[in-house]
């Protein structure tokens, strides 16, 4: 059975860091593209970051680009995001998302992210 299990969220103050984990299970991390997402109030669920199963290419929303990383521990069955220099903006619930090929996609059930001072 897949399962996808956030962690790491919580409250940080303007220019603070958070490193998020998603533990997967069911499957391995490394024969997935494994995404991160984000849905802030009142918005749209958007695309954060991404790492494909092949070579792990990495993608990222050109909002959080050169603030964010995403990388995958094969031996740990686990993705992260690296969140630094966040801003009031980045507030929003974040959310792993997996999906092996054309196969169903599975989602996480969701980790608050709150920057403020």
């Amino acid at each position: 059975q897949v399962q996808l299990v956030e962690s790491g969220g919580g409250l940080v103050q303007p220019g603070g860091s958070l490193r998020l984990s998603c533990a997967a299970s069911g499957f391995p991390v490394n024969t997935a593209t494994m995404k991160w997402y984000r849905q802030a109030p009142g918005k749209d669920r958007e695309l954060v970051a991404a790492i494909s199963d092949i070579g792990g290419t990495t993608n990222y929303a050109d909002s959080v680009k050169g603030r964010f990383t995403i990388s995958r521990d094969n031996t740990k069955n686990s993705v992260y995001l690296q969140m630094n220099s966040l801003k009031p903006e980045d507030t929003a619930v974040y959310y792993c998302h997996a999906q092996r090929g054309i196969g169903r996609p599975y989602w996480g059930q969701g980790t608050q992210v709150t920057v403020s001072s």
